[in-house]
């Protein structure tokens, strides 16, 4: 690895005074752009009906509280004090289930010996000493304050607010046709349901499905889908681009210099930045997310490409454990492909700090990354992969190194296939099972082709294959090569032994003879093996063996 040593030092004040004005540039170039406005929204209505769930001596007092202004139900864990009854419907359960969102929630309960309870309302208070919904991200209209008075009270007075009608953006768009989550009851990728907190995305048969009522835009499935499949959509990636192009060149206008790129988003991250004030060093170009999670490969590699000597992603103790591990993979994979190319790194930096004196030292530290000799001037794609294309290739062409292969860690999302010749029949099974179109067939011929640029390293060919015949190879290939179509495979066509006609591969009948020749329902009809198929039915259909009967006549 040829690594730039930063030992954390301020260099010189009269550089870093230049490079805070230009950081003001470049924040005056992010003010321009205008406030994104969605163009598509989803919508929540809520009554107010509350559901609050808990031991009755912590429920009931906050029910009471709420019943004054909403209509309640109360949910109690064991059984209430004797005394007079509330005015509003109390259930003792020793079970209790709840699901939904704000204005649709549904409850389950069930007491021992009782018949199930079941309900629907807007909103849940939950007083559990385990949570009802486990999921990191809570939906809307879901409160688990804890044991912390002032949380409940705090929790107590958004709900009297939560009645209406309310909207959020729809954060996200989804391709089916890209995607590679299954095929044929093979599983594939997984990625965007596994780092998914809100667990707002399932597999569905083939695809994906996304509820969007749970959806709370961290934009990580994005981050983390190998085909682009599912997108972020608040804002578009084409307008975060945008807005890190035109602060990169003011910045650099402005005589800044080595400028690092720093991702976060609007919750504790912004807040720990503002705390850092002018500690921050000058070259640091604070750029808010709606999610810290929101940008992977794709934007970060465009960042270099646009003159990035860094992206640091700033994440906190609020945000997913499976938020950091996935951006510390993407960050393995995206250094190496800059490793590869000879560029003086390292170029990314992931945090996890929730103390400005942390967040101070951490960007003392921050990248001074190699950058390319010339900005680009390409734009982000609606497409992930176009976008990747358009960054590697910049990177490739203005590198130190101009590497044909750099070979990456496993799980990264590029790479090639192996096949074992001896072991493929070329059944075009994997061609089938491919979302991306990296495998193709030959067009007539009994050819088995493979174009590296459209492989996501799913494993689908892989898994699918019944020959056990490929393997996956994690790499970063450069050059027209990684465009073109290449062969992996060929084999000489078979003729039907009865009409001549190609019908498969000599590997694939000699396979075939080899697996079903001892097989009863074959063994005494092999030819029919080595025919067509409309030659096998006709050869199927004509008589065998028929006794002939010899009419004699008398005089």
């Amino acid at each position: 690895m040829n690594i730039r040593l930063n030992d954390g030092a301020s260099a010189d004040p009269v550089r870093n005074q230049r490079d805070v004005l230009a950081r003001q540039a470049a924040h005056a170039a992010l003010d321009a752009f205008p406030a994104f406005e969605p163009a598509i929204t989803v919508d929540y209505r809520s009554a107010g009906r509350v559901l609050v769930v808990g031991t009755a001596a912590q429920a009931l007092p906050w029910a009471d509280r709420l019943a004054a202004a909403l209509p309640v139900t109360a949910i109690v864990l064991d059984e209430p004090p004797p005394g007079a009854a509330p005015a509003y419907p109390v259930h003792v359960a020793r079970t209790v289930a709840v699901a939904g969102w704000l204005g649709a929630f549904e409850a389950r309960w069930q007491a021992a010996g009782q018949p199930l309870g079941k309900g629907t309302f807007d909103l849940v208070l939950d007083l559990c000493p385990a949570r009802l919904i486990p999921s990191h991200q809570r939906p809307h209209g879901y409160y688990a304050p804890g044991e912390d008075e002032s949380a409940r009270a705090a929790a107590a007075g958004e709900l009297l607010d939560m009645v209406g009608d309310f909207e959020k953006p729809k954060y996200f768009n989804y391709k089916e046709r890209v995607c590679a989550h299954s095929r044929n009851g093979r599983q594939g990728c997984n990625a965007c349901v596994d780092i998914c907190s809100a667990q707002a995305i399932v597999g569905d048969g083939d695809k994906i499905k996304v509820n969007p009522y749970l959806c709370a835009g961290c934009g990580a499935c994005s981050t983390v889908c190998p085909t682009g499949a599912i997108t972020y959509a608040y804002p578009p990636a084409q307008l975060t681009g945008k807005r890190i192009q035109a602060a990169l060149r003011a910045f650099r206008e402005a005589g800044g210099e080595e400028p690092v790129l720093l991702l976060h988003d609007g919750g504790r991250g912004e807040a720990l930045l503002a705390q850092l004030g002018a500690e921050a060093p000058g070259r640091i170009l604070g750029l808010r997310l709606h999610h810290a999670a929101a940008t992977g490969i794709d934007v970060w590699l465009a960042a270099l490409a646009y003159g990035a000597s860094g992206v640091a992603v700033l994440m906190t103790g609020e945000h997913a454990p499976q938020y950091v591990a996935a951006l510390d993979q993407q960050m393995a994979v995206a250094q190496a492909v800059v490793d590869g190319l000879g560029y003086a790194g390292p170029h990314f930096q992931l945090l996890r700090i929730d103390a400005p004196d942390e967040l101070a030292l951490a960007l003392r530290h921050a990248p001074r990354g190699e950058a390319p000799r010339e900005p680009a001037v390409f734009h982000l794609a609606a497409d992930k992969r176009n976008t990747l294309d358009y960054a590697l290739e910049h990177l490739h062409r203005h590198a130190p190194l101009q590497a044909d292969i750099v070979p990456l860690p496993p799980g990264a999302p590029f790479g090639a296939v192996a096949v074992d010749r001896q072991a493929c029949s070329l059944c075009m099974s994997c061609v089938g099972a491919c979302p991306a179109s990296a495998l193709q067939d030959g067009q007539g011929l009994p050819q088995l082709r493979f174009i590296e640029k459209n492989c996501v390293q799913c494993g689908l060919c892989a898994s699918t294959c019944p020959e056990n015949a490929i393997t996956l190879v994690p790499r970063m290939r450069f050059g027209e090569t990684r465009m073109q179509a290449v062969v992996l495979n060929e084999s000489q066509p078979f003729h039907c032994i009865r009409c001549s006609k190609p019908f498969g591969t000599l590997q694939m009948v000699e396979n075939m003879l080899g697996r079903l020749a001892a097989h009863p329902a074959f063994s005494a009809n092999l030819d029919r093996l080595r025919m067509c198929g409309d030659c096998r039915v006709i050869d199927m259909m004509e008589p065998r063996d028929e006794m002939r009967v010899t009419v004699l006549k008398r005089d």
